[in-house]
């Protein structure tokens, strides 16, 4: 009898170690819409580095990822601005410690459709489209049609960041349409003759046309050079510093491949790779 219940034991330390082991290899990423393009991307290919890993990624907005970093039930918040105070401050009252980790940069750019006349606009001018100043393209040169404007909700880390670099923290304009991430900007924009968005660099496509803003273009180029100015680092959020299959990820990202990934879609890497 002892020798069977050695056995089962044996058997039982051995699928529990086998459950964690499979524990290990599953890592858990959500957020930023403009991060997850970049997350996907690296995902798959460290997946086909690692075939005994599993990587689900989910967007929702900065935002949605960040509390569901706070609820534990993701292993990485990808985020397009940094924490808020209050979000600081409910992660610490739950035993959270968040540590944020820079893996790109990023423009935001401002886009119309391909037939509008507009090629470049001010800060000034863009500030008053979306508080409500500027109302039709008339007004700055184009045709005497409303100005659609399209904006992005409230969860979105893209969002904050206009709001404070181009909106000077005033609030958007109550009739703009709201949308939950960069590609339901892109999408909208380029099926709106009318409308006008913003939208990261990674999702400029010969669908939209991108605007100059105080006669620079937004191009990788011009955020490095620091010409353009709305400009914002990408984050990839940890509960305290990486560890195990997150920083395994995580370091991949930051590698020469990595980093290659992120200029391919569109992106600018935090350091140039080899």
């Amino acid at each position: 009898m002892l020798h069977i219940r050695t056995y089962l034991t044996a058997i039982s330390l051995f699928v529990g170690a086998s459950l964690l082991a499979v524990e290990e290899k599953t890592l858990t990423l959500a957020g930023s819409t403009t991060v997850l393009p970049i997350a996907q991307r690296v995902a798959e290919e460290f997946m086909e580095l690692h075939p005994d890993v599993n990587i689900s990624v989910r967007g929702g907005g900065s935002g949605v990822g960040i509390a569901a970093l706070i609820d534990g039930v993701v292993d990485i918040a990808n985020a397009s601005r940094p924490m808020k105070d209050e979000e600081l401050k409910l992660a610490r009252e739950r035993g959270v410690n968040p540590v944020p980790t820079i893996i790109a940069n990023d423009g935001i750019a401002i886009i119309v459709h391909p037939e509008n006349p507009i090629d470049e606009i001010s800060l000034d001018q863009l500030k008053a489209i979306y508080t409500g100043g500027i109302s039709r393209w008339s007004e700055l040169g184009g045709t005497n049609r409303p100005i659609v404007v399209i904006s992005r909700d409230v969860a979105s880390g893209t969002f904050e960041v206009f709001k404070k670099l181009v909106l000077e923290g005033e609030n958007v304009r109550p009739d703009a349409i709201r949308l939950a991430s960069n590609k339901a900007v892109a999408v909208t924009v380029a099926k709106t003759p009318d409308a006008i968005g913003y939208v990261g660099l990674g999702f400029l496509s010969p669908e939209v046309k991108p605007l100059k803003v105080d006669g620079v273009s937004p191009t990788p180029e011009n955020v490095i050079s620091g010409k353009y100015k709305i400009v914002r680092p990408l984050y990839m959020y940890t509960n305290g510093e990486p560890k195990g299959l997150a920083k395994e990820f995580i370091q991949f990202i930051l590698s020469d491949e990595g980093q290659n990934l992120i200029k391919e879609l569109g992106f600018v890497p935090v350091r140039l790779p080899k």
